[in-house]
């Protein structure tokens, strides 16, 4: 870990409609069990379903958030591990295979890497780059579900792995941001793995389980089974998506909408309140609830079926014992987690912070999952590398496969 170089970590999450920041550090009474001492958040203008668009106004909400954060936590930040978004992320899986030279035919640290770096040589475009590595498991003399090789003896090594890439120039977007806004990536990662880190157990990775972390612009969805990562994806569908759904079927302004939704979304469908009609706002719009309650339903329901297409690549729709865990600011409308364990015919939950201390009250909203999450990864990680010709080497510390063995 790198609690002996800092005695605090940060997460920054740069989202579609809000950018957080949340330090934390361990907790002071001598326990291992990570502490919140400061959180921040603006409205973020400058992103398009998880896509830098305007760097000036993407750097001025990270500055706002991170001063924020400053504030309350009475530290001063310079650097963060940042979440990568946007439709542009995928996943791809990959094998790698070596043979082993040693005299002993012992397997050794160095043998693993060579392996999972084997499984990174794949044909990508010229305009995209791998973010993150998860070896899923080892096979060693045709002996296969491996999950640590080191210290066992064999002639051929193998690892089935699944590699995150994502847009380079979406990328350089997102890192132009964060240096005009004087904050240094310490590590790249995938939303979706940082929300998983804060409000999945490792029973549930264990089982197979799917998080969906529904956020403004997009919905980022990741499979764990084993204990490890089987499928990143991220889904063009989001609460902006209701939001300007709702805007025009019930014909009225996109903050009036956002209202609406905010206040009276509820896939509970109960007959009692269906020819019901709500009041918003200062000018007490009117508005029936059969009529909302339509609009957010098709939308959730075209995400779910994004959701059931993702899990029939893998062969795991109506499969995972662990079921689904619903995560992000969209996951606060009611009644969602049912509506998903009707539709994907799984057990579907709500997901909750754990083994969190500190200022948990102003963070327990799901919107804050990722951002904890973050600063959870910030504590795991290793440090990163130091720049080269101006951008991270962080990438190179998760391809030797720190990131994915970090769970165990």
């Amino acid at each position: 870990m790198n609690g002996s170089s800092q005695e605090h970590f940060i997460g920054l999450d740069v989202g579609t409609s809000m950018v957080r920041c949340v330090v934390g550090t361990f907790d002071p009474n001598g326990s291992n069990m990570p502490s919140i001492i400061g959180h921040g958040q603006a409205p973020n203008q400058g992103m398009r379903r998880g896509a830098v668009v305007h760097v000036d106004d993407v750097a001025e909400a990270v500055v706002k958030a991170v001063t924020e954060a400053e504030r309350i936590s009475g530290k001063a930040i310079k650097q963060a591990t940042v979440n990568v978004n946007g439709s542009h992320v995928s996943g791809l899986n990959s094998e790698g295979v070596i043979a082993i030279s040693a005299a002993n035919r012992e397997i050794s640290h160095e043998d693993r890497l060579r392996v999972e770096e084997a499984a990174t040589i794949v044909n990508l475009p010229p305009n995209r780059e791998i973010v993150q590595f998860f070896a899923k498991n080892y096979s060693l003399d045709g002996q296969r579900n491996i999950k640590d090789p080191v210290g066992m003896t064999g002639v051929r090594l193998e690892v089935d792995a699944h590699i995150v890439t994502a847009a380079s120039p979406n990328l350089r977007s997102l890192d132009m941001a964060l240096e005009k806004a004087e904050v240094f990536p310490t590590h790249h990662t995938v939303s979706g793995l940082a929300a998983a880190e804060a409000v999945l157990t490792r029973q549930q990775k264990e089982a197979g389980t799917v998080l969906l972390d529904i956020g403004a612009g997009t919905t980022n969805l990741i499979v764990f089974e084993d204990g490890e990562v089987q499928h990143v994806a991220v889904l063009p569908i989001g609460g902006q998506h209701i939001t300007n759904d709702l805007a025009i079927c019930l014909k009225t302004d996109i903050d009036v909408a956002e209202q609406v939704k905010v206040q009276h979304a509820d896939l509970h469908r109960d007959p009692k309140k269906m020819n019901a009609m709500v009041k918003v706002g200062d000018k007490a719009y009117n508005f029936r609830f059969e009529d909302i309650t339509m609009v957010i339903e098709s939308r959730v329901e075209e995400l779910l079926e994004y959701v059931e297409k993702e899990l029939h690549k893998i062969k795991r729709n109506r499969k995972l014992p662990g079921g689904v865990v619903l995560t992000g600011g969209t996951a606060k409308i009611s009644g969602i987690d049912e509506f998903t364990r009707d539709k994907l015919e799984l057990p579907a939950r709500i997901g909750k912070l754990h083994n969190i201390g500190g200022l948990v009250d102003t963070v327990e909203d799901q919107a804050f999952s990722t951002v904890v999450g973050l600063m959870l990864l910030d504590m795991l990680l290793l440090p990163a590398l130091p720049p080269v010709n101006g951008r991270s080497e962080s990438t190179k510390a998760l391809l030797s496969g720190f990131l994915g063995r970090f769970k165990s």
